[in-house]
């Protein structure tokens, strides 16, 4: 298996050659999932149903912000309706969902979300709860997934070009882990977009590295889609080009 500088294993994905393959929400398992963000992150305003579903049938379901968690929290529900194909010695860790943090000034409106800039986030959520079932891989905590190959900005508004998952650190450790049954435990992770270069940070040196950067210029799991990467640019002594 191809593995970066740091020893984090690279899985290259080709494109997808199998069919459309209509799915429909597991009822119980929504009705689950929304009994456990309700305990732990706050109340449910609103869900985003997808109408027609590949696959899974993945739904994002809106926690407002409120004075205690000044972000808007979203949710998904249906990506763990199927096991993800996850390694031999990580068959416990074959269920997940996805959580990304906005904040509170984002469009949320319908009728903002035809503009790119205010769906992407959304966009985002959807296509990575779908990926490890469309390419029967794995996703889980410090996987980084770049947006295409190679990797564009998301959208206008930004010059984020990937995700990292990360465990949601921000909510209570109860959230991170929903157990259904004795085969079945559901695990939470939260997305942050990434810079380009600090994708290939993580991959050279690992992520302690990129968490170091965050840490010295406060990043944290609410996106803010202008910030500056924490990859530290070298500075030039010599501007105007060498002469001679």
């Amino acid at each position: 298996m191809e593995q970066s500088e740091s020893g984090a294993p690279i899985h290259r994905h080709q494109n997808r050659e199998r069919e459309f393959e209509f799915a429909i929400g597991d009822s119980e398992n929504i009705d689950r999932i929304t009994a456990h963000i309700e305990a732990h992150v706050g109340p449910v305003a609103t869900v985003f149903h997808e109408v027609i579903s590949d696959l899974v049938h993945v739904d994002i379901h809106i926690v407002e912000p409120r004075p205690d968690r000044n972000c808007y929290t979203l949710v998904t529900s249906g990506m763990s309706d199927r096991a993800m194909n996850a390694p031999e010695d990580c068959s416990g860790f074959r269920f997940s969902e996805l959580l990304i943090s906005l904040p509170p000034a984002w469009p949320m409106s319908q009728e903002s979300w035809k503009d790119e800039a205010s769906y992407w986030p959304i966009r985002m959520l959807k296509f990575l709860a779908r990926f490890p079932h469309e390419y029967q891989t794995w996703l889980w905590a410090m996987h980084t997934i770049p947006n295409g190959n190679p990797p564009e900005p998301f959208a206008s508004n930004t010059r984020m070009t990937g995700v990292i998952l990360l465990p949601p650190i921000t909510l209570p450790q109860d959230f991170h882990e929903l157990a259904i049954d004795s085969d079945k435990t559901i695990h939470f992770h939260s997305v942050v977009p990434l810079h380009s270069d600090e994708m290939e940070l993580k991959l050279k040196e690992g992520a302690e590295a990129l968490f170091d950067g965050f840490d010295k210029q406060g990043v944290s799991e609410i996106l803010n889609p202008t910030r500056a990467s924490v990859v530290a640019k070298k500075r030039s002594w010599f501007p105007f080009g060498r002469k001679g």
